[in-house]
């Protein structure tokens, strides 16, 4: 009998501590799932960044002189000109 209790208790001990580890698990903070089809004037973005490559859509992520992020397409010609004028800024 106690064998028994002993097996259940470690059967216990194991699905908690798996449904911890499964909701401490880390993944991307900044995903996009929609995008921003509007050109933006390319003065107003002070920065960008690129999804992680974990997110299920490439992505760029525009940020505003104001601190707002704008998910668009990494795709979009319009896109990759605001890129290429920022990292030419930066240098």
């Amino acid at each position: 009998m106690k064998a028994a209790n002993i097996l259940l208790l470690c059967m216990l001990g194991a699905a908690l501590l798996s449904t911890v580890l499964c909701n401490s698990a880390s993944g991307p903070d900044d995903c996009c799932f929609q995008f921003f089809r509007n050109p933006v004037n390319k003065n107003l973005i002070s920065s960008y960044f690129r999804t992680d490559s974990r997110c299920p859509i490439s992505a760029v992520v525009l940020i505003t002189q104001r601190a707002r992020r704008i998910c668009v397409d990494s795709q979009e010609k319009w896109v990759e000109k605001i890129v290429k004028h920022l990292e030419k800024k930066i240098l």
